[in-house]
């Protein structure tokens, strides 16, 4: 096992993958990648059956992941590892930022199961709980106390859901947030690769953001009280990826990029008072 800053290496662990993505990268800047629907094809053609069985080996789930609304999910993680590759927040990390952050987009949707035209607004705690479940079976470094919590925590965070009066479906219950994130220092210890990877996965749909608005966004005074400057590069970029898996190809993209840019300016001035 090769690792970075004492935590595993993306770019060992799925070497593959990593090339696809540089791939991927290197097609879009010769201007071979236009669409959605050329990028579509180049991911078809590289998942093949034994590529596939691969990943669900290093991450269970993904094949479940894949498999929903004729593989859209599949198709936007690998446009945000490509929109993450090329985005300059990403380019000015340091080198274990970047391991992190690409630890993040693969399992940032891993249990979301999108239905046609229908949000699935708690997967950013299921996912979480996935990585939290995963991420040691690949070497992350743990405390004591992991085994004897992790079941529970799991269990705690995946359904901590709630349903607001005149909403349709569920969504993430954000009072349930000092439960999870404490059992997260406590299984991972505070500010860890591997606790960071988690809670950025825990608040992709939590910052409040004109283009993609969240169910249930955080308020100014949870920001302060569970963000830190540790987490929000991480979150930034994972909300910038995000909308890049979405918009790289449509003509809003720009403006998309500036109101997520200005909603953490928000956060970031909230956490400076």
């Amino acid at each position: 096992m090769s690792a970075t800053s004492a935590f595993p290496s993306f770019d060992v662990y799925l070497a593959d993958l990593n090339q696809f993505i540089l791939e991927l990268v290197e097609a879009y800047h010769a201007g071979k990648i236009r669409s959605w629907d050329d990028l579509e094809e180049k991911v078809s053609a590289y998942f093949t059956p034994a590529r596939m069985q691969h990943t669900e080996t290093l991450v269970p789930g993904w094949r479940k992941m894949a498999s929903y609304v004729e593989g859209i999910t599949l198709v936007h993680v690998m446009c945000v590892f490509l929109g993450l590759y090329i985005m300059p927040e990403f380019l000015s990390m340091t080198k274990e930022q970047q391991q992190m952050m690409k630890w993040v987009i693969l399992f940032h949707d891993l249990e979301k199961e999108p239905q046609k035209g229908k949000r699935d607004h708690g997967h950013a705690f299921r996912s979480a709980a996935a990585a939290a479940e995963t991420l040691p079976k690949l070497g992350f470094p743990v405390t004591f106390e992991y085994d004897l919590l992790v079941n529970d925590w799991i269990n705690f965070t995946r359904s901590s859901t709630t349903k607001p009066a005149n909403f349709p479906d569920y969504v993430q219950d954000n009072l349930k947030l000092p439960e999870i994130l404490a059992g997260i220092e406590r299984m991972f210890g505070q500010s860890t690769p591997a606790a960071l990877i988690i809670k950025t996965i825990l608040f992709h749909l939590s910052i409040d953001m004109q283009p993609w608005p969240p169910a249930t966004p955080l308020t100014d005074e949870e920001v302060r009280r569970y963000l830190d400057n540790d987490l929000v590069p991480l979150l930034k970029a994972m909300n910038l990826g995000d909308s890049e898996g979405w918009s790289m190809f449509k003509q809003d993209r720009e403006s998309l990029r500036n109101e997520i840019l200005e909603a953490f300016n928000k956060v970031e001035r909230s956490l400076s008072m």
